[in-house]
């Protein structure tokens, strides 16, 4: 059985990045369901429970704007880690001073969503644990505004705020009655079944009235 809750989350920037352009960092129109998702579990994580997105209210007009970033040119790779590990050697590191370069970003300011999600238990859910139990949890957590880690949109320079959504349903939001708009392919998820090949699921992100109802979306592999 699937328990739901309902989450508003705002921010003054947001970066959902589009994997097609790596170069560049240019961000989605909307909060996708993988950056939901993780919004959701650095409230409240535990590994006998599993969320899934249902739909994402947008409260806030879409707007965008430029900005230049300091980022680091090289990547920290676990496999690097181990086989240095393995062989005793030094471990590897980057040095921001010499790795640093700038890049453009087009990023998300003033957003605002309602989250809807569910959440159902997993195969690693001891006997002592329940629905009940980790939805009292989650409630209590959104009410004195506790996290597992701190939550962000996209990138953790850009944090979130959070608070459980009292209001009636569908949110009142900018784009309400405004009715049908295509926002194209959207990243869904990665799909971890193999871990040796992780790849990423899309689906077609229609916003009518405001909500994305991604519950009801064909995901595409």
């Amino acid at each position: 059985m699937a328990y739901g809750i309902q989450v508003e989350v705002w921010g003054d920037r947001a970066l959902f990045t589009r994997p097609e352009l790596s170069v560049e960092r240019v961000s989605y129109d909307v909060i996708t369901p993988s950056a939901a998702r993780g919004l959701i579990e650095s409230i409240y994580w535990h590994p006998g429970l599993r969320y899934t997105i249902d739909r994402i209210h947008v409260l806030n007009p879409i707007r965008f704007t430029n900005v230049r970033r300091n980022e680091v040119k090289s990547k920290a790779l676990a496999s690097t880690m181990r086989t240095a590990i393995a062989n005793g050697g030094n471990l590897p590191y980057i040095n921001t001073k010499d790795d640093i370069q700038q890049r453009a970003s087009l990023i998300l300011t003033d957003v605002r969503y309602v989250i809807e999600a569910h959440f159902e238990l997993t195969d690693k859910a001891t006997p002592e644990d329940n629905p009940g139990k980790f939805k009292d949890i989650i409630r209590r957590r959104l009410d004195r505004g506790q996290c597992y880690s701190t939550p962000y949109f996209g990138t953790r320079e850009f944090p979130a705020h959070f608070k459980a959504y009292e209001g009636s349903m569908p949110p009142e939001g900018h784009y309400s009655g405004e009715g049908e708009r295509d926002l194209g392919l959207m990243l869904y998820d990665m799909d971890y079944a193999d871990p040796q090949n992780i790849t990423p699921m899309f689906f077609r992100a229609v916003m009518r009235n405001g909500v994305i109802d991604v519950a009801g979306s064909e995901v595409l592999r």
